[in-house]
């Protein structure tokens, strides 16, 4: 019987120090700890897969909070069905959940439909912040290279027999941006 721990962070610029530091006072080895830095809702997580795959009946899965594993509750039940099956344990550290017991699973099940709720609210915050920003005039995406001015500078080129390649050339803008200028300018 071993215990391995999956820990996971959003992003590259996130620490998983935290984390690992939490596993190694809980006595996983470090050889036993399975990490990455990719979204929750990434289904292609390949550590998660590979500390899954590694897992053998009798051991003990270890994450920090649910959020670490799973990206919805229907997500979390799902793993957690799946390591019951294999005779699987899985121990939460931060909400102190170990689903060895009848309890553990009971409070895992809860954690998991308030954490599903939770992400819902952080992304109706989100689109609400996006939705304020617009209105008050902020641009969303890449800056715009060709601008309307340089739009009739490639239009004039164009009509001086320029191909595109050479306004591409002479502009340093791709080829979609050349085509699309002369589209603007032709239609405004």
């Amino acid at each position: 019987m071993a215990d391995l721990a999956y820990i996971r962070v959003s992003s590259v610029g996130q620490s998983l120090e935290v984390q690992r530091d939490k596993m190694v006072a809980a006595g996983v080895e470090p050889k036993n700890l399975f990490e990455e830095k990719r979204s929750g809702l990434d289904t292609g997580r390949p550590e998660l897969k590979a500390c899954l795959r590694a897992l053998r009946r009798g051991d003990t899965l270890i994450i920090t909070r649910i959020d670490r594993l799973a990206r919805s509750a229907t997500d979390l039940l799902n793993i957690v069905k799946g390591l019951e099956k294999d005779g699987v344990a899985l121990r939460v550290l931060d909400q102190q959940i170990d689903t060895s017991t009848p309890a553990g699973r009971a409070m895992l099940q809860m954690l998991a439909v308030f954490a599903e709720f939770e992400t819902a609210i952080r992304s109706e915050r989100q689109m609400d912040g996006i939705a304020k920003a617009k209105a008050t005039g902020t641009k969303f995406g890449r800056k715009v290279k060709a601008t309307p001015e340089r739009a009739v500078e490639i239009v004039a080129m164009r009509a001086d027999g320029k191909t595109v390649p050479e306004i591409m050339r002479a502009t340093g803008l791709s080829k979609a941006s050349v085509y699309r200028a002369l589209g603007l300018v032709a239609a405004g």
